[in-house]
């Protein structure tokens, strides 16, 4: 399959646009589902301290960066691979809410070094803002020092509204790399989206098929008919192509294998327009103003 592209971050880092989500893969599952990815053709793995699944993940990336290894493929054949090099996996994992503050933010980083086994992230970002703590400007400042150790290749933040975002910049020294936010066809988030155009902020979609709910609205099912693919072909596809980050958790090999298979295929833009004119505002995880 073909790999997935690369977009360039703010400071000049590049992202798979296509990654793996591990939201709720149980620990024991991660380091598993991780090297089948790795051989689906993934090379993006989005954790967070607060998933419990770091320790698998670093596992399953150890697994692809050894000199010989071998993953389960998605025939369970567990046929022998070429090491990758560190450089080719892209690791984003989360600051969790009661690690906030200067001082906690670093010892969190720390743990989660740990337990990934790696000696740098590719992307670190603050999980929810919790505006109500005061916190979220303290913790960015030392993301700001971990970068500017070289521990990790790029900062930003997660379900960052505009307020927040707007209060952040106030002192920030580094813009944020990436926002991450639940976006899928039923919440565009279009004012969020321009204002990351205008700061530089990459639009990463967590949720990016609505927790399938999404995947049975009839304009996606016809248009997976109409392209003889899936719905959730047609919905990371749509993500793709409006030039989102986007990170579609699966725990299967061939759902792992359906989800990469989007690079031979375009949406033409009546389709695209069809997508965009299916906004209800719908949120499928919590709003980040109750998320303290």
């Amino acid at each position: 399959m073909k790999p997935s592209p690369r977009l360039s971050l703010n400071n000049g880092v590049l992202i798979d646009q296509l990654g793996f989500g591990l939201y709720k893969v149980p620990p024991a599952a991660a380091a598993g589902l991780v090297s089948t990815a790795i051989g689906a053709g993934y090379r993006h793995f989005d954790t967070a301290a607060m998933y419990g699944n770091e320790t698998g993940v670093g596992k399953g990336i150890g697994r692809a960066l050894a000199p010989s290894g071998s993953y389960e493929d998605t025939g369970g054949s567990g046929e022998e691979f070429h090491a990758l090099s560190r450089s080719d996996i892209f690791v984003t994992t989360k600051l969790w809410n009661d690690d906030q503050g200067y001082d906690a933010t670093l010892r969190a980083f720390d743990e989660s070094m740990t337990r990934l086994g790696l000696d740098h992230v590719d992307l670190y970002l603050i999980h929810w803002p919790c505006a109500a703590r005061g916190l979220f400007k303290e913790s960015y400042k030392a993301m700001e020092t971990l970068y500017r150790e070289g521990r990790v290749r790029a900062i930003g933040v997660s379900n960052f509204q505009a307020a927040h975002l707007e209060a952040l910049m106030e002192s920030a020294e580094v813009v944020p790399a990436v926002n991450q936010i639940e976006l899928h066809p039923w919440l565009q988030q279009g004012r969020l989206r321009t204002l990351h155009d205008q700061l530089g902020i990459r639009t990463e979609a967590w949720s990016p098929l609505g927790r399938g709910h999404v995947l049975a609205d009839p304009a996606i099912l016809a248009l997976a008919e109409k392209h003889g693919r899936t719905p959730a072909q047609i919905v990371i596809r749509w993500h793709l192509q409006l030039g989102n980050i986007v990170i579609p958790k699966a725990s299967s090999g061939a759902r792992i294998e359906e989800n990469f298979r989007v690079f031979d295929f375009q949406l033409p833009a009546e389709d695209m327009d069809g997508l965009g004119s299916l906004e209800r505002h719908h949120r499928t995880g919590s709003h980040p103003d109750d998320v303290n």
